[in-house]
């Protein structure tokens, strides 16, 4: 019976197998850490939500005020049955709700919809906002289709009344894409995930879905932002040809487009073009790739490559400004 209920297990002790060695796993986290140059290490029970309480502490130790908590296990596609994906998307939301609960409001998140059932995706955006949501997850690819097509007009539509923002976190919903580049040698998430939201965001912009839905926010996450300039010169360059006129001055500002970046970019560089009420920054907590770094915060704010008010903006102003803190 599909029905969406979480119930409650208790974890199982793993079996001996020759492969797991716990203490291997942590030898082999501090030398991955180590190689990155990045702390990406966290606790088990607060990674897992099994213990928010822990969670809510190391935030404090970090001087994180708010999370905003996105999923790892939709980045792909899941399931192929409309009734299975209405039953994950109502399961995991009323995990994260409880989360919410437990969290007094700290700890917000991204609410996953059955996209290929808009009505259901309606009714689960409503309750999902009632629950401490403030964004939907999306993908730069969802299966067959992209966002900018009609067929998401709807939600964006009561997104936008209910002002809630589109968040799209790297991933993809096309299997045989998703495998066509992540293969062999050179492939990776990179060409697979990150490299549509990039797509994504010209799109977005070129096809005017920020005029046609006044208001409506979106944030791009986890992809970095050192590809902000390249969509934004892309735009420039293309917008006579397409539309007649020039591309707006501040690109990203009038769209309503926020982009994350990480520590690594250049920060001074990209405020030039996303402007500096348009850019994010988060720790990826709880992961161990690409896109992890335990201290970002910290890091940021001491390495001096911005002026302190734009840290500032990018710290506080900014993230309340999309996600509605």
């Amino acid at each position: 019976d599909i029905d969406g209920v979480i119930r409650g297990t208790v974890r199982q002790p793993i079996g001996k197998r020759e492969e797991w060695d716990p203490t291997k796993v942590s030898a082999d986290m501090s030398a991955s850490q180590a190689r990155a140059g990045r702390k990406m290490e966290t606790p088990d029970a607060s990674k897992h939500m099994e213990d928010v309480g822990a969670r809510l502490r190391h935030m404090d130790e970090l001087g994180i005020d708010y999370q905003m908590l996105y999923p790892t296990i939709f980045l792909r596609k899941l399931a192929d049955r409309d009734e299975t994906r209405v039953a994950l998307a109502k399961g995991y939301n009323r995990w994260l709700a409880d989360i919410w609960t437990q969290s007094e409001a700290r700890l917000r998140w991204a609410a996953v919809l059955p996209l290929s059932v808009m009505d259901e995706s309606i009714k689960e955006l409503h309750w999902a906002a009632e629950h401490g949501a403030n964004g939907v997850f999306m993908r730069g690819v969802e299966e067959e289709g992209v966002l900018q097509d009609e067929y998401f007009f709807p939600l964006y539509e009561e997104m936008a009344r209910m002002d809630m923002a589109v968040t799209v976190h790297i991933g993809n919903g096309n299997p045989l894409v998703e495998s066509l580049l992540n293969h062999g040698a050179g492939g990776s998430p990179f060409s697979s995930m990150r490299i549509f939201s990039v797509a994504a965001c010209h799109s977005w912009i070129l096809a005017g879905i920020p005029q046609q839905f006044p208001g409506l926010r979106i944030a791009f996450v986890e992809a970095a932002a050192q590809w902000a300039p390249y969509v934004v010169n892309d735009l420039r360059r293309r917008f006579p040809g397409r539309h007649g006129r020039p591309a707006p001055d501040d690109i990203f500002a009038e769209n309503r487009i926020w982009v994350t970046c990480q520590t690594d970019d250049d920060i001074g560089y990209l405020v030039e073009y996303a402007g500096e009420d348009n850019l994010l920054i988060g720790t990826d907590y709880g992961h161990t790739d690409q896109s992890s770094e335990i201290e970002a915060m910290r890091i940021f704010q001491e390495q001096g490559t911005v002026a302190p008010d734009i840290v500032s903006k990018i710290l506080d102003a900014n993230p309340r400004a999309v996600y509605g803190f």
